[in-house]
C-alpha cells in the first residue's frame, strides 16, 4: 500500500509507535541519532528526508545551524510546526524525496534514516540520486536500515504496534527474510548491505557500509569536491 504512512500512520499515530517501542528497539534509535550527529559537521545544513512529525529534527537542531525536514504527510508536518520549538534553525515542507525542490549542493548532510528508504515504496535509487545531488561537494548523505541480527527486535516492535491498534496483526505466512507484512496493508521492506551496494553502484560518491549496534545498515556517501554534472533543478525559497 503505497500511501499507507500518509493515510494510517502518521502524526500522533506515528508518535504512538515511538512512544510504546521497548527498550531494545529505544535503543537502535538512539544509536542512529548518534551515529548521524558524530558525522555532522558543526554549524552545518541538514536536510532530513522523511521527517515526520520532527522526532529528530529536534535533535539534528542541536548541532546543525540549519535543519529543514521533508515529508509527503501534510498531516506529520502539522503536527511538527506544533510541537517542536520555535527557532529560525529548522524549516519543513510537504515534498517528495525523489523530487526535491532544492538546487545542487544545498546541504553539507542529507539524511534517510530508520528504514525510510524502504517506507517511501518510491524508487529507491532515484531517492539516493536526488539526496546526492543536494549534496554539496565534500558533504554526506547517510541511509539506513535494519540489520539481519535485528529482526526478532523488530517483530517485536511490530507485535506491540498491533496489540495497541497502531498497525495490523502480523501476516506470519508473509512475514519472512526481512518483510513484514501486517494483515491491514501495512508492508516493510529491508536493504541490506548487497542492496546498499547496488543501489549506489555508478555513482560518483565514496561509498561506505556500517553496522552499528548490531541494529543497523548505514550507507554513508561521500560526495566529491569534483561532483558530477546533474541537469538543475528548480529553486526550493
Amino acid at each position: 500500500m503505497k500511501d499507507y504512512y500518509s493515510r494510517k500512520l502518521s502524526a500522533e499515530r506515528l508518535r504512538r509507535c515511538y512512544e510504546v517501542a521497548p527498550a531494545r528497539t529505544r535503543r537502535y534509535l538512539r544509536a542512529e541519532v548518534e551515529f548521524v550527529l558524530d558525522r555532522m559537521p558543526p554549524s552545518s545544513s541538514v536536510l532530513e528526508l522523511g521527517c515526520g512529525y520532527g522526532r529528530v529534527l529536534v535533535e539534528l537542531a542541536r548541532k546543525a545551524s540549519s535543519v529543514f525536514g521533508v515529508d509527503t504527510s501534510l498531516e506529520s508536518l502539522a503536527m511538527a510546526r506544533e510541537t517542536m520549538p520555535g527557532s529560525s534553525a529548522w524549516r519543513l515542507a510537504g515534498m517528495n524525496a525523489v523530487d526535491l525542490a532544492f538546487r545542487d549542493g544545498t546541504f553539507d548532510t542529507v539524511i534517510c534514516i530508520q528504514n525510510g528508504l524502504s517506507a517511501f515504496k518510491v524508487d529507491q535509487r532515484r531517492v539516493i540520486e536526488e539526496a546526492i545531488r543536494v549534496t554539496r561537494p565534500g558533504g554526506r548523505a547517510l541511509f539506513s536500515s535494519y540489520a539481519g541480527k535485528f529482526w526478532d527486535h523488530r517483530l517485536e516492535w511490530v507485535r506491540i504496534q498491533s496489540e495497541h491498534g497502531l498497525l495490523g496483526e502480523i501476516d506470519r505466512e508473509a512475514t519472512h527474510d526481512g518483510v513484514i507484512v501486517c494483515k491491514d496493508g501495512f508492508r516493510a521492506t529491508t536493504v541490506g548491505p548487497d542492496e546498499f551496494a547496488i543501489l549506489t553502484s555508478g555513482l560518483n560518491v565514496a561509498t561506505r557500509i556500517t553496522e552499528v549496534d548490531g541494529s543497523s545498515v548505514f550507507c554513508e556517501m561521500l560526495v566529491p569536491q569534483a561532483a558530477f554534472a546533474a541537469p538543475p533543478k528548480r529553486r526550493f525559497d
